[in-house]
């Protein structure tokens, strides 16, 4: 790998972002609360904030095809920060945009990543957002990610939100809201893992507003030893539209997960669908996973890692 930062560092940004190197076109890379390194391509503008931490992203009418990197490391233990960003999505455009926060805590202290980020896309426009979030180090400071999430869809607009937590984070709590104009659509996948004693609250908050929008949220999540997990998803459909909940879960060990779906329809040609499922794992895709040679403990991670892949 080449240094982009350091090699604790690197480290960090290539599982939450996949950078192995600096990535070509725009991004931002943000390193204990200060950006560490920038830049803009010829669609895509990227400007820091003057009067807050955070960065606006302003993408071009019709642009495609281009990827935006704004990856975050912590690595210093008691760091915490707050940052807004603001992406502003021109008509048209079709982009993809890696974000994800790591935070290596080799010491005694919190560490603790808040972020609130809001989207603006234009008619017809298009992005696929994926954010990572991931924690490790050998110390027993905490580490925290509150990320929120608004999204602001106007007619014909598409996003994809893709949100994976799997690792090493002791506390969260992740806010969605999201408003939907007439032929908008929002696709949300949610995959999470918590072990030990880590806490995670997931909030979802979609109002649909515009005729003919659509929202289908989807959490998978697994919790292990003694964590604690709760999932709550409110659906508004406020037009004629189409809304979809669905939160599976694997309970393991003394694990807790609580889910609270909820659907509200305010126009008589709102079409709302809620599920929630949690249970552990069925004894016979043990047994036959067991009969092929694998442990038990084998088993159930195999399991899981299919289960949240």
């Amino acid at each position: 790998m080449s240094n982009i930062i350091d090699q604790v560092a690197d480290k960090v940004l290539e599982i939450v972002s996949g950078l192995k190197e600096t990535p070509k076109g725009a991004f931002n890379i943000r390193v204990n609360g200060k950006g560490v390194k920038k830049s803009s391509s010829k669609n895509i503008q990227i400007v820091s904030k003057k009067d807050k931490e955070g960065i606006d992203i302003i993408v071009a009418p019709g642009t495609k095809g281009e990827t935006v990197h704004i990856p975050v490391v912590l690595d210093h233990s008691g760091t915490q920060e707050l940052v807004y960003n603001d992406f502003y999505i021109g008509e048209g455009s079709d982009v993809l945009i890696v974000a994800g926060c790591g935070i290596h805590n080799d010491g005694s202290h919190l560490t603790q990543h808040d972020g609130i980020h809001s989207f603006y896309l234009d008619e017809n426009a298009s992005v696929k957002y994926v954010e990572k979030h991931y924690g490790e180090g050998t110390g027993d400071g905490k580490n925290v990610l509150n990320p929120i999430t608004n999204v602001h869809l106007k007619k014909g607009a598409f996003m994809e939100l893709e949100t994976v937590q799997i690792e090493g984070v002791d506390s969260t709590d992740r806010e969605t809201n999201a408003t939907l104009a007439e032929d908008s659509k929002l696709v949300v996948k949610e995959k999470l893992l918590t072990n030990g004693k880590q806490e995670a609250i997931t909030r979802f908050n979609v109002d649909l507003d515009g005729e003919n929008s659509s929202a289908n949220v989807m959490s998978r999540s697994v919790a292990k030893g003694d964590s604690k997990q709760y999932f709550y998803s409110v659906i508004n459909g406020n037009n004629k539209c189409a809304g979809h909940s669905e939160c599976d879960a694997i309970i393991m060990d003394n694990g807790f997960v609580k889910a609270v779906p909820d659907v509200t329809a305010n126009h008589v040609d709102a079409s709302l669908i809620h599920e929630a499922a949690i249970g552990k794992i069925a004894g016979e895709q043990l047994i036959k996973l067991e009969s092929l040679g694998l442990s038990e403990e084998e088993a159930e991670a195999r399991i899981v890692e299919g289960f949240l892949r």
